[in-house]
């Protein structure tokens, strides 16, 4: 994987080699030198190690998509803003399995970042909406509900959506329960001394 700026400059001098072989009427050489330019814009925009783990990702298999995403070892320099929501949103992805703290943390940042794709904002806000429920943080749930259901237009995210909304009422529903608030029947002091 290379740097960015590497990329941009393998692109400028490929473009230069394609400009030098026209002058000399190589015109075959040229239009390859073109196309080689161009692959490298295309991994300027788009990081090959990303598509990878994506690809590992669509078939279940998270250490394989974790080992690719690990070969980017400064996401700052190497991808851009873009990339580096991607590559945030992976690391949430697969984090969210053992530790929602941290995946919390991975979504917001992916999110401020930025996600080209709707389904994928839609995706991620889901997910935080997944764990703020399961800190019991039923407000900040239902609004990131609702607007992953406002950014999921062509219903990817149905079946999610609706288990979601059955969790939300199943926890309301509950009882509220008081944690070392309450009264106890000695003295109206809770908890042990």
């Amino acid at each position: 994987m290379f740097n960015k700026i590497i990329k941009l400059i393998l692109a400028i001098a490929t473009l230069g080699l394609a400009v030098w072989q026209f002058t000399e009427n190589e015109i075959g050489n040229g239009i390859m030198f073109i196309l080689l330019a161009a692959i490298f814009v295309l991994l300027y925009f788009k990081n090959e190690i990303i598509i990878l783990a994506f690809l590992r990702l669509r078939k279940q298999d998270f250490p394989g998509a974790q080992k690719w995403l690990n070969k980017i070892k400064s996401p700052e320099a190497a991808l851009t803003k873009k990339q580096q929501g991607y590559y945030y949103y992976l690391q949430g992805l697969m984090v969210s399995q053992t530790n929602m703290t941290e995946a919390e943390k991975l979504f917001k940042k992916a999110i401020g970042l930025g996600l080209s794709m709707k389904s994928d904002l839609a995706m991620a806000k889901l997910n935080l909406a997944g764990i703020a429920l399961s800190k019991n943080r039923k407000r900040e749930a239902q609004i990131l509900l609702k607007e992953a259901k406002a950014l999921d237009k062509h219903n990817m995210l149905g079946e999610q959506v609706k288990m979601m909304e059955q969790n939300m009422k199943r926890a309301g529903q509950q009882p509220k329960q008081q944690y070392g608030g309450g009264r106890s029947g000695r003295g109206g002091r809770g908890g042990r001394r």
